[in-house]
């Protein structure tokens, strides 16, 4: 079955131009030309990926984005964005945004990025010839953490963790180096696989988001250390 790509723009040669390599790449695409439309399709056409141009008529890209994880639509969410401001990228990404790019991009670094978000949550979900009760597979657990590699799902406390594909590759790449200090650059190239060229801020912003939802005191974390000057550390907590 082919993958469904929304890509939500108002520049038409963009969509044009998306659409016709996307689709020459295998996907089926969907097109909004402005939020309202992108966020009505992103709620009912059950999109793989969505492309999200930040700047948008009638609905801006950040509040499409904030809209629709409010909502729990955990969708790998691209955002597209003119602007070379780091203010926008970082309130993109904190609003719940898994990555982003600047204009102008090649289609081929598009369709690349998709293609990676896509294999490694391929590679997590079971197929239904090994379907098995998430209960009998211990995962791994780090006190009151649990990661279910196997089923793209992580627990705190018994209750299942709403976590964005990039929150929960971080959270399982983390768990998987419990003890060792990792730098935001190692944490770049393993969880986001590309050179964001020196841009360690988008690793900042989804430790937060993990703190937000697995420490108790966000300000004195006991899981997520800082490591200052280097980079950050799971431990389990003492």
């Amino acid at each position: 079955m082919k993958k469904k790509v929304l890509v939500v723009d108002d520049e038409q040669s963009i969509v044009t131009l998306l659409k016709y390599n996307l689709q020459q790449a295998g996907y089926d695409v969907l097109t909004a030309m402005d939020g309202e439309e992108g966020l009505n399709l992103a709620l009912t056409a059950n999109p793989d990926v969505i492309l999200l141009d930040l700047m948008l008529p009638k609905k801006d890209g950040m509040d499409v984005c904030k809209e629709l994880r409010q909502q729990k639509v955990l969708t790998p969410i691209l955002m597209l964005t003119a602007k070379d401001d780091e203010f926008d990228k970082v309130l993109g990404l904190e609003l719940g945004a898994d990555d982003y790019m600047t204009k102008p991009f090649s289609p081929r670094e598009v369709i690349a990025r998709i293609k990676a978000v896509l294999r490694r949550i391929q590679m997590q979900v079971p197929t239904s010839s090994d379907e098995v009760d998430t209960h009998e597979d211990d995962g791994i657990k780090i006190a009151e953490l649990k990661v279910l590699p196997n089923y793209y799902e992580a627990y705190f406390k018994g209750e299942l963790l709403e976590l964005t594909p990039k929150e929960f590759e971080l959270l399982l790449y983390l768990v998987k180096n419990k003890g060792r200090v990792l730098t935001r650059d190692q944490l770049l190239s393993a969880v986001w696989n590309y050179d964001f060229v020196g841009d360690t801020r988008i690793v900042d912003v989804h430790i937060s988001h993990l703190r937000e939802k697995i420490e108790e005191n966000t300000k004195k974390p006991i899981y997520i250390k800082t490591i200052r000057g280097l980079g950050y550390k799971l431990e389990e907590p003492k």
